[in-house]
């Protein structure tokens, strides 16, 4: 910058950097600041020139630069009290981050002068750093969105149980793909590539939910192994997409990637952390909140300040109680949907976000927030309904504008699947949708969001072939992720040769992932589990920024991700697969009805419910007479060892049943079993299912079905 005029008194709102034609307004809250410095950049980074913000209007700090544009690199420093005993941990010495920065220039150098304390020193966080952290800190970038926020956003309005969601990581998914240009690899542009979106298309699948692409950094401690934060659940720009996946240096790019998804009917959901930061415990650097006005910023132990409140197990709890942090998080969501056009959010450890001073509260100030805002309560929102502090674990008292993570789901299907006894109830719970936990307040099934596997532990064709976790590779003696999997290796740890057990791994893989598709709820699939995507057994790789989580696109079974395409097909072939409400045993034959039934073809009876060691039944899904075409589903589960002979269910009104699919042919050719199964009976091999399609008949066609009976 040639010349630079001095600020000018500026505005209090927005927040962060805005420009205008005329330059640039700055703005940054902080209550228990005596001075803010703003500090600006050459274009390299470098020769700082700094401009103190005078004005300062109901704790917020602002300043107008005339003459600044777009593209213009900039920080603070703020000066106060540095007095961790009190909660205070301020250093003019540190150059700081805006927590509204839209783009971030360079990267962090994490070196002693990151941190507002001296590390060697025997007072540890006590003592305080007068080294200066400016050439080691990535710059803020000043963005004109102008143009961004005046482009129209196609949106689709997916109905939420319609949904299928596709979890992927926008590296992951197509730095390995040889078709997409080496170039966009692993980028925004990467995932919006006509090969990529060819496949997520012809998959079936309608909306990808983005591990993190706001802005993060990696931890102290995995840089000192040479390892890296891959799942990126270390957040310290709510605004900024993450550099590290933009092919060029515009954050358009990310934007015009939602809009190619969108294009070919995708919706996309992003996955954030709002609720912890990257500068993790007291231990941590000072990179932009702790330096900005920590006592406000993170929750600390009200009678100890010096200490963090870590429900996260990450170091430190972003602080939703102030009504301040608060609007910076809603300014954040807002900016996603109305500027970058996404979907909707999962909220990762969502249970920090709805705690109080005394606990968990579905009515808390964030959820309340969130339902009344005229943009957000129209988008999808998702919970993962725990954290690591007290009464973290809420499935099922979320709002009713929330999905939620099931994890009982998870965890009964795999059970179920691996033969372990006394599942019957539990699983037929787990696939009804939960309505144990979600049918209450006017919930619907869409409330749970089903899921077999996520990037958070077993690949689906690990969960079929490992016992045991094998995490050595993230450099903590194998004792981080999960120790109970819930898996089976049936017979070999690992890749194995032998063709009985891998006919197992496939055919269980099938299971998973028709039962997946064809329970009541949202569904949730992990990106690569429909290829065969291996990690080496690795249930926690959010460090292994390589071949372990990269898909691999020269491996992939395409039998498998046809027979998945044909799961996804049949789901929107049948909408009583997803139905908007609850369905019960019908009261009469105009209702939808949901029906369990034994091998006998009879309805279960309480003694079969509670029969241990039966690990086969079956379910009747039927749409009612009132339904546009009226038909029935006839889903049949074996999870025995042994293969199991089956009675089918006569239904009156209804035509023979037919064969639509069976996990017994792993060939995917169900031809053969197509034709009217007019004899009512099926035998199902050990481990495997069938799903079977009647339609309605009139009534005057009763004599007719009857013989055909």
């Amino acid at each position: 910058m040639e010349s630079v005029n001095p600020l000018l008194t500026g505005k209090p709102y927005p927040l962060g950097a805005s420009v205008d034609d005329n330059g640039v307004n700055f703005t940054l809250f902080s209550a228990n600041a005596t001075q803010v410095v703003l500090c600006v950049f050459d274009e390299f980074g470098l020769n700082e020139q700094q401009f103190p913000l005078t004005q300062k209007t109901r704790q917020i700090w602002h300043g107008y630069l005339p003459q600044a544009k777009a593209g213009t690199l900039y920080g603070y420093r703020v000066y106060g009290p540095y007095q961790p005993l009190l909660g205070h941990r301020f250093n003019h010495h540190k150059l700081l981050l805006d927590p509204y920065a839209k783009q971030l220039f360079g990267e962090l150098e994490v070196n002693d002068v990151t941190y507002g304390y001296q590390i060697d020193s025997p007072d540890s966080d006590l003592s305080f750093c007068s080294k200066d952290n400016g050439k080691y800190m990535p710059k803020c970038c000043v963005v004109d969105d102008r143009a961004l926020r005046n482009r129209p956003v196609k949106r689709l309005n997916i109905p939420l149980e319609q949904t299928i969601i596709y979890e992927t990581h926008v590296k992951g998914f197509s730095v390995l793909n040889p078709e997409v240009n080496d170039d966009i690899k692993g980028t925004y542009a990467g995932l919006a590539a006509p090969s990529s979106i060819q496949y997520l298309t012809q998959l079936g699948v309608n909306c990808v939910e983005l591990l993190p692409v706001q802005s993060f950094f990696n931890e102290p401690f995995l840089i000192e192994k040479n390892l890296s934060n891959y799942w990126g659940y270390n957040s310290i720009g709510f605004f900024a997409p993450n550099a590290a996946y933009m092919s060029g240096e515009s954050i358009t790019e990310f934007r015009d990637m939602v809009d190619s998804l969108h294009d070919a009917g995708i919706e996309v959901i992003l996955d954030v952390v709002y609720n912890h930061t990257a500068e993790g415990s007291r231990l941590g650097p000072t990179l932009s909140f702790r330096g900005i006005d920590n006592a406000n910023y993170y929750r600390l132990v009200s009678n100890e300040q010096r200490l963090y409140i870590n429900d996260t197990g990450c170091g430190n709890t972003f602080n939703s109680n102030h009504p301040q942090v608060l609007q910076l998080i809603m300014d954040s969501l807002r900016y996603w949907v109305e500027v970058m056009g996404v979907d909707g959010f999962r909220f990762d450890l969502a249970s920090c976000l709805g705690r109080e001073t005394y606990g968990f509260d579905p009515g808390c100030g964030f959820f309340d927030a969130l339902s009344q805002d005229p943009v957000l309560c129209q988008v999808k929102l998702i919970a993962e309904p725990w954290d690591i502090g007290p009464g973290g674990y809420q499935l099922g008292n979320y709002p009713i504008a929330f999905s939620e993570w099931n994890d009982r789901y998870r965890d009964t299907m795999r059970r179920f699947w691996r033969g372990d006894h006394g599942m019957l109830p539990e699983f037929a719970r787990r696939f009804h949708g939960s309505d144990d936990f979600f049918e209450h307040h006017g919930r619907s099934p869409s409330a749970s969001i089903n899921f077999i596997t996520s990037h958070d532990g077993y690949t689906l064709k690990d969960l079929v072939s490992f016992n045991q976790r094998h995490n050595l590779a993230n450099g903590e003696g194998n004792r981080d992720g999960h120790h109970e999997n819930l898996s089976a290796n049936y017979g070999e740890e690992g890749e194995t040769s032998k063709v009985a057990i891998n006919q197992i791994r496939q055919r269980q893989q099938r299971n998973f992932l028709a039962t997946l598709l064809l329970s009541q709820g949202v569904p949730m699939m992990l990106c690569g589990d429909e290829m065969g995507n291996s990690q080496q057994g690795n249930n926690n790789a959010y460090c292994q920024d390589n071949k372990i989580s990269w898909i691999d696109w020269k491996t992939i079974d395409w039998s498998l991700v046809e027979f998945t395409s044909q799961l996804i097909n049949l789901r929107q072939r049948f909408p009583i697969l997803c139905h908007k409400d609850f369905i019960h045993v019908p009261d009469n034959k105009r209702d939808s009805g949901f029906v369990w039934y034994g091998r006998d073809g009879e309805p279960m009876s309480k003694r079969q419910w509670s029969e241990q060691s039966c690990r086969s039944l079956a379910v009747v899904i039927t749409s009612g007479e009132l339904a546009q075409q009226p038909h029935a589903l006839l889903l049949v589960l074996n999870a025995d060892v042994e293969n199991q002979s089956f009675t089918l269910p006569s239904l009156n009104c209804y035509g023979p049943w037919q064969c639509l699919l069976s996990t017994q042919n792993l060939n995917n050719d169900n031809l053969a079993q197509s034709e009217l199964i007019k004899e009512r009976k099926a035998v199902l091999q050990s481990r495997s299912l069938m799903l079977f399609h009647a339609n309605f008949q009139l009534v005057q066609d009763k004599e007719s079905i009857d013989d055909s009976h």
